[in-house]
């Protein structure tokens, strides 16, 4: 038998995982035979691909970077129907609630003091950054020939992804831009790109409960973790970046504070997992 690498586990258990959930709740998901479809032809992709011992470059991309991708991208896609078919009481009161007990302040509407059309248009770059320091990472390392960095990269990523689409099952939320949007003031405004980008961002992502935890935050100190490790130089190119991205996730509205503080106990719950799982 093919030995599984453990990035290969993660991906192929966590999608037969989202698959049993679709399965178990098929009559309330919208749209469950499509994605119960696709669903199963990722499974199988998956599979053929785990056989598959790469004898090209391109194949080996394919199966390493290309697939990773395509699945979490597609079951990120799938949450939109999956989040609220499993659990349709949004948690966003309680979140509003936290924020305002722990700082006193709504912080989207706090953070209006400082709103300026340059510092949104920097601060949206910088969120949307996210969709690629992942990859540009995991390329760094294939191209420097770090495979261990690259698999332990890809692990500790593919898992932070996963284990944050379960959080928004457990714990579904719209977030500020949504819920909050009453008690701005005033509207984000950028440059050049911050409207395009805002609503490219909105168009394809849809209407997602993915506020908590925030994502963006426990990837990109999952990202940071690796670069730090296996590739120095690439970490000191980030680390500003993601400092703006994760300022950005409650300066433009995507999060409310404590999704930010969800975000880092996703990264210090995946590292955990990602040790006992080693460990076993």
């Amino acid at each position: 038998m093919t030995k599984l690498k453990s990035s290969e586990l993660i991906n192929t258990g966590f999608t037969l995982l989202f698959t049993l959930v679709l399965v178990f709740n098929f009559n309330s998901i919208e749209n469950s035979t499509s994605l119960l479809a696709g669903y199963i032809l990722l499974l199988i992709v998956q599979v053929i691909f785990i056989k598959v011992q790469p004898k090209s470059k391109t194949v080996e991309y394919l199966k390493d970077i290309a697939l990773p991708v395509v699945s979490v991208l597609f079951i990120f896609d799938s949450m939109t129907y999956i989040v609220h078919g499993v659990n349709p009481e949004d948690i966003d009161p309680l979140l509003i609630m936290a924020d305002y007990r722990l700082l006193g302040v709504y912080p989207t509407v706090w953070l209006e003091r400082f709103i300026n059309p340059v510092l949104t248009e920097i601060l949206q770059l910088c969120y949307s950054t996210y969709y690629f320091l992942p990859v540009i990472l995991g390329i760094s390392l294939k191209m420097k020939k770090e495979e261990q960095g690259f698999q332990e990269g890809l692990s500790l990523i593919i898992l932070c992804f996963y284990l944050s689409y379960v959080g928004y099952i457990l714990f579904p939320a719209l977030g500020p831009r949504y819920t909050m949007a009453h008690l701005q003031h005033i509207e984000l405004k950028g440059v050049f790109t911050f409207k395009w980008i805002y609503h490219t961002l909105n168009s394809l992502e849809g209407i997602k409960r993915d506020a908590f935890p925030s994502g963006h935050t426990g990837i990109t100190l999952t990202v940071l973790y690796v670069a730090y490790k296996y590739h120095r130089r690439l970490f000191f190119i980030y680390l500003p970046i993601s400092v703006l991205l994760v300022f950005a996730t409650v300066y433009c509205r995507y999060h409310y504070f404590v999704d930010v503080i969800g975000g880092v106990g996703l990264f210090f719950v995946t590292l955990l997992l990602y040790r006992l799982g080693g460990s076993v």
